[in-house]
């Protein structure tokens, strides 16, 4: 059977590493391998003896990402197989191979992120010098930024990943700012939005969160948050609440009423899994079950009321973190690569622009 325009879309999408050094295509055994982890999740291994489903390992188990792949049989007459089985297995395929690849690209990320040089650490020194024996402060600067530089890394990848995935799952659409059709006040500037999804003559414009906290946040990001809904309904939209964690508190209650009073819908921990395996049909809901609710869930249940000691280390070419009694270790590589420039790092020390106004002049 001939791929429709959207699953020659897809392949091409999945298939391709983008211009990055570090970006990370998924070949024939790869696909294989989505292939044999899908045909498990629908019930239809038998389906594809190929492929041995069976003796492939999960996608969050803890082997290496070699083991992530099937050799041998070509991937498209078994991709057709699959879609003349069910036809919403090129969503489930596309959404399941978005995150394996930023999986494989975070690994490789993580194997080649600098270490920071003393040019980038060496003045923040002036803020605590003296506080700490100089050895120990300069490798508490190294590894500090360090820090800050990979989960700054995995803030982006996020971003590219969660919200979107979640959309397609649904068959909806994120937009970013630039394009969005929900614009400041109906009219002005265009707002990201996590998901838009067209429900025939009613369109929704979904906000995704895993929490909404009692903690302290910047006055000017709240009010952002707050004013979203009101934004939507302005620009045709209906705006929708999506909350996972369902612990309640004064500001989740506050930004719900926004939501309502905007001639929303507001769906928080079990009515938000629920309200989302409906929208995305039992097929797409086995893919938001077993990859983002499972997860995320595991998590949310596992925060620690204190947090356990770390240790963070370089020995022989590898990164050694241990925490909780359990261990990662990353093999080191010798990697540069213009992606992994520290841009956030150097913005946060360039002078804000007022700074003439925070100076005394002469």
């Amino acid at each position: 059977m001939a791929l429709t325009t959207f699953q020659h879309q897809a392949l091409t999408k999945l298939r391709s590493s983008g211009a990055s050094d570090l970006g990370v295509g998924l070949d024939n055994s790869r696909l294989n391998y989505l292939l044999a982890l899908i045909s498990l999740d629908l019930h239809c291994p038998q389906e594809f003896p190929e492929l041995d489903p069976h003796s492939v390992p999960g996608l969050y188990e803890r082997v290496a990402s070699q083991r992530l792949r099937v050799d041998g049989p070509k991937f498209q007459p078994l991709y057709e197989r699959l879609l003349a089985l069910e036809p919403n297995g090129d969503n489930y395929l596309y959404c399941l191979g978005s995150l394996l690849k930023a999986r494989l690209k975070y690994e490789k990320i993580l194997k080649a992120q600098p270490m920071p040089t003393l040019e980038q650490v060496g003045p923040r020194s002036l803020l605590q010098f003296g506080h700490l024996e100089s050895r120990a402060l300069a490798a508490f600067l190294f590894w500090r930024k360090w820090i800050y530089d990979i989960d700054n890394r995995a803030g982006q990848e996020t971003g590219y990943l969660f919200e979107p995935i979640v959309a397609q799952a649904i068959g909806g659409v994120p937009y970013g700012a630039r394009n969005s059709p929900v614009r400041r006040d109906g009219t002005g500037k265009g707002r990201q939005v996590d998901c838009i999804r067209d429900e025939g003559d009613e369109r929704r414009a979904y906000e995704l969160k895993l929490r909404v906290t009692i903690a302290a946040s910047g006055q000017g990001r709240w009010q952002e948050e707050l004013s979203f809904p009101e934004d939507c309904q302005k620009s045709g939209f209906v705006p929708v609440l999506v909350v996972f964690d369902d612990t309640e508190n004064d500001k989740l209650t506050e930004l719900r009423k926004r939501f309502e009073n905007a001639g929303g819908k507001a769906y928080v921990g079990t009515e938000a899994w629920t309200h989302l395996d409906e929208q995305a049909g039992p097929v797409m809901s086995r893919f938001l079950d077993n990859y983002v609710r499972a997860p995320l869930n595991t998590l949310l249940e596992a925060e620690p009321e204190h947090l356990p000691r770390i240790t963070f280390a370089l020995r022989e070419g590898k990164l050694v973190v241990e925490v909780a009694g359990d261990t990662l270790e990353v093999v080191r590589e010798n990697e540069t690569d213009p992606d992994l420039s520290d841009a956030a790092g150097e913005q946060a020390d360039l002078l804000p622009d007022d700074v003439d106004q925070q100076t005394p002049g002469p």
